[in-house]
């Protein structure tokens, strides 16, 4: 018979999502997670297999979290101004009281390599892709730009938004708002 867990596995994920947030995919370590997590050895590999399932499941609960500021933009019908709030939402989502962490997703692809982990950077990549092509669909909102300035402008903000995703960590509230304000003028 098997064993009832004795944790609840959303809890455990939502505490390592934070410890890879902070300390970054490489520098987390199995022994971390358990000091984290609550859980042990044995429960993090039987639930999760390793770190890296561990880590996968944290982006799914982590983008669980960033949906809300995801649907407000999925729901916007203001075009590049709804792009522009979710820049603005996207900064009081990746700051904690004054810890600021960026993007979880930001900060792994940084230190990851696709050739070391595959699927960890399948994920972030559909992640990432997920998030352009809201950005497409807000800029179509306007019928006066064709198909290819909408793509490029698609390019531009996702280059925009993971720029401001590493800012964050270091520039103050004014510069970061002075960086979203200056993006949004080449629009």
């Amino acid at each position: 018979m098997a064993r009832k867990k004795q944790y609840n596995e959303e809890e455990v994920i939502k505490k390592a999502m934070g410890l890879f947030w902070r300390n970054g995919y490489e520098s987390t370590t199995v022994r971390m997670l358990e000091k984290e997590m609550g859980i042990n050895q044995f429960s993090i590999y039987s639930s999760f297999k390793n770190k890296q399932g561990v880590f996968l499941e944290s982006v799914k609960y982590y983008k669980k979290q960033i949906n809300t500021i995801k649907n407000k933009l999925k729901a916007s019908n203001n075009g590049i101004v709804g792009i522009k709030q979710y820049f603005y939402d996207f900064i009081e989502f990746s700051s904690e009281g004054k810890l600021r962490k960026g993007c979880l997703v930001t900060n792994t692809v940084n230190e990851v390599k696709e050739e070391e982990e595959p699927e960890v950077i399948i994920e972030l990549k559909k992640f990432a892709n997920e998030i352009r092509d809201l950005f497409v669909s807000n800029l179509k909102q306007d019928d006066k730009k064709s198909n290819s300035l909408v793509q490029q402008q698609a390019d531009y903000l996702m280059n925009a938004i993971l720029g401001l995703s590493i800012a964050s960590k270091v520039f103050t509230k004014e510069q970061l708002n002075n960086i979203i304000e200056v993006t949004f003028t080449n629009l």
